[in-house]
């Protein structure tokens, strides 16, 4: 089967975080845990870090993003976006946020307290309150 076809580095990258795209996000990542083995015996263990997957550490948490994306399409800054990092992709339910001096921030796509959806108006403004950047 073919890796998937990643978004090339540049403005064109970012896509806004919707309930299509976490559904579609749990569809790949259902697809990459039935892709895994089944455990054998005993003996196998699933602890080989040269094969796994690594997270980019340019596009770590509380980075600032790289300058090869760009600036941040107008209306992008503060909203949700789709992951950048094809580690997260296909593995963890998250989405990130970028503020205006254009650092990473991470969240889980998973519902807050069990039920507070990532689309809940509540938390979108948590969010950008948490993301705001304060000039000392």
């Amino acid at each position: 089967m073919a890796a998937p076809l990643l978004a090339p580095p540049g403005p064109d990258s970012f896509k806004k975080f919707t309930r299509e795209s976490l559904v579609v996000l749990e569809q790949r990542i259902k697809e990459e845990k039935n892709k895994k083995p089944p455990k054998q015996d005993s003996s196998y263990r699933d602890d080989d870090d040269e094969n796994k997957p690594k997270p980019n550490s340019d596009l770590e948490a509380g980075r600032s993003l790289p300058y090869i994306y760009g600036d941040i399409p107008k209306g992008m800054v503060a909203v949700p976006l789709e992951d950048l990092d094809p580690y997260y992709l296909n593995s963890q339910k998250t989405f990130i946020v970028i503020n205006r001096g254009k650092t990473i921030f991470r969240f889980s796509a998973t519902p807050a307290l069990y039920f507070i959806s990532p689309f809940n108006l509540v938390r979108r403004i948590a969010i950008k309150i948490l993301i705001h950047s304060y000039p000392f």
